[in-house]
């Protein structure tokens, strides 16, 4: 049993410890080979509704990285007013000085054979895969804090998605929902505030 608590104990501190890293840099505590075994157990373990297994994710390193913040740029400089775009910018460069980016996706297939399936719960599925989706950016995101690295998450999806399908030759089937930029934290999160949890969990016993 000690062993069991002390694993949960580590889980939670894991939680805790999780924060959005703005400040980060192209170097990398930890090895590419370590940082693609993460996610790959990740997403082996991750649970999906009906074991569906929808969810479908791309990892950029090098260059391959540094494209997807200069097309990111190239769509938002053709849609931001100048006097705007310089803050736009800086945001955009503070993400590709990072080492990597995890791009999540769903594959729309999947769904909507399980909504023909199943149709009684047709009109659920495209819920429950984003919220299967959710945990598994959560368990990625943490996996990557665990390791020392800084991440936060990004959702410049839809504009760059037919984008990214060309660049990197992505199914049609899939839908990008989000993207992960991380490296070697250069700056710490802020304190967080925290609402009272009176006002957002309920106990019966």
């Amino acid at each position: 049993m000690a062993g069991t608590v002390g694993t949960g104990s580590n889980f939670m501190a894991a939680v805790r410890e999780r924060r959005t890293i703005y400040g980060i840099s192209k170097e990398s505590s930890v090895a590419d080979e370590r940082i693609v075994e993460l996610i790959e157990e990740a997403v082996k373990h991750t649970p999906s509704a009906f074991n569906s297994q929808s969810a479908r994710v791309v990892v950029l390193f090098g260059e391959h990285h540094n494209k997807l913040w200069d097309l990111t740029k190239e769509v938002l400089k053709g849609m931001v007013s100048a006097d705007q775009f310089a803050s736009t910018e800086q945001k955009l460069n503070g993400f590709r000085n990072g080492h990597g980016t995890v791009l999540f996706f769903e594959d729309m297939t999947v769904i909507e054979g399980l909504q023909s399936s199943f149709p009684t719960y047709k009109e659920h599925f495209p819920d429950w895969s984003m919220q299967s989706n959710g945990m598994l950016q959560f368990v990625i995101w943490t996996a990557l804090e665990s390791e020392g690295l800084g991440a936060n998450l990004q959702h410049y999806n839809p504009l760059i998605n037919d984008k990214v399908k060309d660049e990197w030759s992505i199914p049609g089937s899939w839908k990008l929902l989000a993207q992960m930029p991380y490296g070697n934290p250069t700056a710490q999160a802020g304190d967080k505030e925290f609402k009272p949890l009176s006002e957002r969990m309920k106990v019966f016993k």
